[in-house]
């Protein structure tokens, strides 16, 4: 089924994940137990993020060295595992940035071969490496763009003119939301304008970034539905599981803790710092529930403890 589909026929609420594939040369095994610990919820589908090219820099006795670390590979492939072994949906990240659109194409046939029908298109993450553009290629700038690739070959328009005779394709797009405004943009409003260009691009779902008060997701989805946007916003929680967190989620996720919350953690002992996560995430997933939100997604990257406590506090 399409995500789209799930949401409009969902009688109880929908609890939905994300993972991150292993790194290069790693083991699956790991994700393969994730999996098997959240399938027990019964998601009706589960995301699996796509990395393209990074770099990275490396100490060594010389100095340190500018390296280009090769993408993480893995999601046609984790995939394909989650709809054939486990029977749920997936929905694999396709991203424009370090990617070519000839690249983006070949990547969404191979899905389309797999029968998987849905697809989160983001733009990426800048990763300090911008990957050259081969003579007589193009890439999609934005994430618009690629919903607009996307939306082409849901129509059976291909980059190759000779492809007359290929079917179209069948496509549920989704895409982000930023409850706390991307780092780019110079404030929300701007930042949901370019939302809305998406969705009337033809995105069908909206699924927003991690956020630990629930006053900016309904914020952002009051000033969303303002302007005219009113495809369904999933919101998207993470639950903090160390000190560290405090400061690398919001570097990296460029979002605010709030100060009970942080306070809490700081004072706690590390032993205690996962329930502490846990009830923190359990007090937001009942007061969405409770204001009728009909999907939460949660960001559990390779790491299940903390969802499956959470599922234990909730009930669910």
């Amino acid at each position: 089924m399409k995500v789209i589909e799930h949401l409009n026929n969902a009688v109880n609420p929908l609890i939905s994940f994300e993972l991150i594939p292993p790194k290069r040369g790693g083991d699956i095994r790991g994700l393969l137990s994730v999996l098997d610990d959240i399938s027990k919820f019964n998601p009706p589908f589960i995301d699996i993020t796509s990395h393209a090219a990074e770099v990275f820099y490396e100490e060594t006795p010389t100095g340190i060295k500018k390296k280009v670390k090769r993408k993480r590979p893995g999601t046609l492939g984790i995939c394909a595992l989650i709809q054939n072994k486990y029977n749920i949906d997936a929905v694999p990240h396709v991203i424009s940035k370090g990617f070519t659109r000839e690249e983006t194409e070949d990547f969404l046939i191979e899905l389309n071969y797999l029968q998987i029908q849905n697809v989160l298109a983001i733009r990426g993450d800048d990763s300090g490496y911008e990957k050259p553009i081969p003579e007589g290629k193009s890439k999609n700038p934005y994430a618009v763009d690629l919903v607009k690739q996307i939306i082409n070959m849901n129509n059976g328009k291909y980059l190759e003119d000779s492809l007359l005779d290929a079917l179209p394709t069948d496509f549920c797009i989704g895409v982000g939301g930023y409850p706390e405004k991307h780092f780019e943009a110079p404030n929300l409003k701007t930042d949901i304008k370019y939302v809305k260009e998406k969705v009337d691009a033809g995105a069908e779902y909206i699924v927003t970034q991690m956020f630990y008060d629930n006053r900016h997701y309904f914020n952002y989805v009051d000033q969303c539905r303002e302007i005219g946007i009113d495809v369904p916003i999933i919101p998207g929680l993470k639950v903090l599981t160390s000190k560290a967190h405090l400061t690398s989620v919001p570097k990296n996720f460029f979002l605010n803790i709030p100060d009970e919350l942080s306070d809490e953690i700081m004072a706690a002992r590390p032993e205690q710092v996962l329930d502490i996560g846990v009830e923190w995430a359990a007090k937001q997933v009942e007061e969405l529930l409770n204001a009728n939100v009909k999907s939460i997604h949660f960001y559990v990257m390779q790491n299940s403890k903390p969802i499956l406590k959470l599922m234990e506090r909730l009930k669910l």
